[in-house]
């Protein structure tokens, strides 16, 4: 695929030093890098340009990571893969990035190869979707040709990362996925931290699950998790 030989990636990161490290350091392993030092230009640039991944800093002047993160997904209705980059290693501080709609999180400081091995990770997820099916549980709904989810129908909005779980449990359903095998199917090989599956699940029950009275996606302690009908046994 081309996206594997050349593939062009956004770097919106404000330090200077790492900026540099971050662009020279992917520019010789064969990307091509367009650059923003703020939220504005960055934001400008990903809704302008096609780029195969995005590496955002989380504290940006401007408009902060965050907000350029929610304004792609919701506003522009961008998909491209995200890796947010931040001096924050809390719980929130990950669900929160998480929530607008990153795929990855990458605490500073990091190692600049494996920076570049989840942008390919994420890169080579996301030109391998996906098989044309309607996969239906009760009355929630995913049409993966047009990654259209909707649950009584409302349709409903959810993050590139959470689509991915969501069909992966709804083609497995109703049997169980480990979690294990959940974050190998949905990241590949370069599996993230302990907290972020956890942060999507919790992301994910809270749009399909909460608003309604029947919950479908299911923990089932000590061996994964499924998405199954309960009214019907």
């Amino acid at each position: 695929m081309s996206t594997e030989v050349n593939p062009t990636i956004l770097i919106i990161e404000d330090h200077k030093d790492i900026a540099e490290l971050v662009v020279d350091y992917m520019q010789s392993k064969g990307f091509e890098v367009d650059y923003a030092a703020d939220g504005i230009t960055g934001l400008h640039l990903a809704v302008t340009n096609k780029y195969d991944a995005i590496v955002l800093d989380l504290m940006l002047p401007g408009i902060d990571g965050l907000e350029v993160c929610q304004k792609l997904r919701i506003d522009a209705r961008n998909d491209t893969p995200i890796i947010m980059l931040t001096a924050r290693d809390t719980l929130a501080d990950k669900i929160a990035g998480l929530e607008t709609g990153a795929d990855d999180y990458l605490v500073k400081p990091f190692a600049i190869q494996e920076l570049e091995a989840r942008l390919r990770s994420m890169i080579r997820r996301h030109s391998g979707d996906v098989a044309r099916e309607l996969l239906q549980i009760a009355d929630l709904t995913l049409d993966t040709s047009t990654l259209t989810v909707t649950r009584n129908n409302q349709n409903l909005t959810l993050t590139p990362i959470g689509l991915k779980i969501l069909t992966v449990l709804m083609r497995a359903s109703p049997s169980v996925v480990s979690r294990r095998d959940l974050e190998r199917r949905v990241w590949g090989h370069v599996l993230p931290d302990s907290d972020t599956l956890r942060s999507h699940l919790y992301n994910l029950r809270k749009i399909i699950d909460k608003p309604f009275d029947q919950p479908l996606l299911q923990t089932i302690q000590g061996s994964g998790y499924k998405m199954t009908d309960n009214s019907h046994g």
